[in-house]
């Protein structure tokens, strides 16, 4: 059964310095979805510094449930910084140490390519679609 997780409509605002520097916190809207034997994770959005922390968040609670397969259907994210990525890179490490795959897929090209310029696209299993996210 779908699991819709929606942006909160107002942002969560903190004052850093007296120079009244704010940092704003956003919802990132993330679907999960079972599987077989496992998990799809859904975002939908930009990846940044200020969504990163829902995803993490999510991710954190999927593994709870010790999945044997965690799938992240990037399909819907057009852009990634590098808070994005370190999530991801923590997401696998769980994994790892609960014996469980982490695929990633349908990275779209502006994403790929960061992938592919840190070279973790060796070190992540990177698949087209679900189908083939499956087969790991």
């Amino acid at each position: 059964m779908p699991q819709e997780v929606p942006p909160q409509a107002a942002n969560k605002k903190s004052q850093e310095t007296d120079n009244d520097i704010m940092s704003t916190n956003q919802d990132l809207p993330i679907q999960i979805d079972a599987i077989k034997d496992g998990v799809v994770i859904r975002p939908t959005g930009d990846i940044d510094l200020s969504r990163a922390p829902s995803l993490r968040t999510q991710i954190a609670e999927v593994f709870k449930s010790t999945p044997m397969r965690v799938i992240i259907d990037l399909n819907e994210v057009p852009y990634m910084d590098s808070s994005g990525v370190a999530t991801l890179v923590e997401g696998m490490q769980i994994a790892s140490r609960g014996g469980s795959k982490f695929i990633l897929l349908g990275l779209q090209e502006r994403v790929r390519s960061i992938f592919e310029i840190a070279r973790l696209d060796t070190v992540f299993t990177i698949t087209i679609d679900l189908e083939a996210a499956e087969r790991f």
